[in-house]
């Protein structure tokens, strides 16, 4: 069940083209969940692919995929410590600022729309859409864009075709061992 999930939402990060994903997915038992994460980690360690649950409620989870060597890249990027200072993270690294991600997921009430920094969406993406309480973007696809709206079209085709060629060769009885990218 958890590589149908992995296939139909995270394909452009197995083909590492983005560094993350994300997921709800329904779950009968936390424990079975934690294990299959944990097994799922124990055979993608060597691609560069980290998997965890970020929220469990109401027999749902929201599981996130990521490669954390880009994710610490992505994190480091011009004005991002800045802005996430400023929402009142405090980590250095991304195993931290990913625990306080998950602190807040259970604390808050409102959903933290930082959450598009850890999911590959660009700064001002991110920004624009707090700002303009998701309204008035220029366009959308896997999130919505407030910048460079040809280069964000682009890239949400490129990942449109990622995920159609993924679940067209996962279909067809590739494992997703190897449908995930080294990195």
């Amino acid at each position: 069940m958890l590589e149908r999930y992995l296939i139909d939402h995270c394909s452009p990060t197995l083909a590492s083209l983005k560094t993350a994903n994300m997921f709800s997915c329904p779950y009968e038992s936390g424990e079975s969940l934690e294990e299959d994460v944990r097994k799922w980690n124990l055979q993608m360690k060597d691609k560069g692919l980290y998997l965890t649950i970020l929220r469990k409620n109401d027999k749902k989870a929201l599981v996130y995929l990521c490669r954390p060597q880009r994710l610490e890249q992505d994190l480091h990027k011009p004005g991002v410590q800045k802005f996430l200072r400023a929402c009142g993270y405090r980590g250095e690294h991304w195993e931290e600022t990913l625990t306080e991600l998950k602190d807040r997921l259970h604390m808050c009430e409102k959903f933290p729309h930082e959450i598009g920094l850890f999911l590959d969406y660009p700064l001002v993406d991110v920004i624009g859409f707090i700002r303009n309480t998701g309204k008035n973007c220029k366009c959308s696809g896997c999130w919505k864009a407030y910048g460079d709206s040809s280069a964000a079209q682009q890239h949400f085709a490129q990942l449109n075709k990622c995920t159609a060629v993924y679940l067209r060769l996962f279909r067809s009885g590739t494992p997703i061992q190897r449908l995930a990218v080294a990195a």
